[in-house]
């Protein structure tokens, strides 16, 4: 599972900060099309719920999802391995 942010439905009201407990979340840097900075994702592998949820077969935690107002915090189902681009410089 992977957390996903739907910008075009955060209002920028930065409640999901406030309840992460595992501090997921940094300031955002570019607005969206309302004008709205929106936050982004800092290392969303701490969530336990993206990590855990799948193997528990419930969810582990949540909180961010539950307070937004504007139903802009989702979890989607993600492939196990999914495939990069990487490019490697000499």
């Amino acid at each position: 599972m992977k957390l996903v942010i739907d910008e075009r439905r955060c209002k920028g009201c930065n409640l999901c900060t406030l309840v992460c407990p595992y501090k997921i979340f940094k300031p955002g840097k570019k607005p969206n099309q309302r004008r709205i900075i929106v936050r982004e994702l800092d290392r969303p592998e701490r969530c336990a719920n993206c990590r855990l949820q799948k193997l528990y077969g419930r969810r582990i935690c949540g909180v961010c999802e539950m307070i937004c107002p504007d139903q802009a915090i989702s979890w989607e189902d993600e492939e196990p391995y999914e495939a990069e681009k990487v490019a490697i410089e000499f």
